[in-house]
């Protein structure tokens, strides 16, 4: 029986590191079409050329264009899950009000620095097939979860005081979305704007 050794293994690992690369690079084209064109527009030619392969290559990594389209939406959510789940650890320690505060200024980071294309696919969506308008709803709901559980635990602590926590939220979000239409990094370099709208929207859950 041969050992399997350090040289056998390393072009392996090589090997799926860079197709893991090549795929996230196909999911990132499929997200910057989807963002601009929709679903309806997305073509497999279209993600081909942007991502600089064959499209029989990109038939290799995703069966269908609904495949792509799948995996585009689930690595979106993820990652924005991800950034919102690091601002809370960062303020566990701190009461439920600034915790709000944070997930509300890395939302709003996530919109306008990060992943702009998240507004334009999930706050104002065009039609969308029935399986993939299923996922972004339980999308939604993963993500407004965070936020709903801090809300109710300031609540519930007399920190945050607003009458209606879903209406706030709706609200909230629809601010947030809206910004991200025009506030951009370039056009507010010293956060100043962002700021300012971080403590507008705070004044939905804190009665003056």
């Amino acid at each position: 029986m041969t050992a399997t050794t350090d040289e056998s293994v390393a072009p392996a690992g090589r090997a799926e590191r860079r197709r893991d690369r090549r795929k996230a690079e196909m999911i990132e084209a499929a997200l910057q079409i989807l963002a601009g064109v929709g679903y309806q527009g997305m073509r497999f030619e279209d993600v081909a050329e942007r991502s600089d392969i064959a499209k029989a290559t990109l038939y290799h990594y995703f069966p269908s264009k609904d495949a792509l389209v799948s995996a585009a939406l689930e690595k979106l959510t993820a990652d924005v899950l991800t950034h919102l789940g690091a601002a809370l650890d960062t303020t566990a320690a701190l009461p439920a009000a600034q915790q709000l505060r944070a997930l509300i200024a890395e939302q709003l980071r996530i919109l306008t620095v990060l992943y702009p294309e998240v507004g334009k696919l999930l706050s104002f969506p065009a039609p969308w097939p029935a399986e993939h308008g299923e996922s972004i709803k339980a999308m939604r709901r993963r993500h407004d979860r965070i936020f709903r559980e801090v809300v109710d635990r300031g609540i519930a602590s007399g920190e945050l005081d607003c009458p209606d926590p879903s209406v706030a939220l709706h609200c909230l979000h629809g601010i947030l979305n809206h910004a991200s239409i025009w506030l951009r990094p370039a056009a507010n370099p010293d956060g100043r704007t962002r700021d300012a709208v971080v403590e507008e929207s705070m004044r939905l859950f804190v009665r003056a």
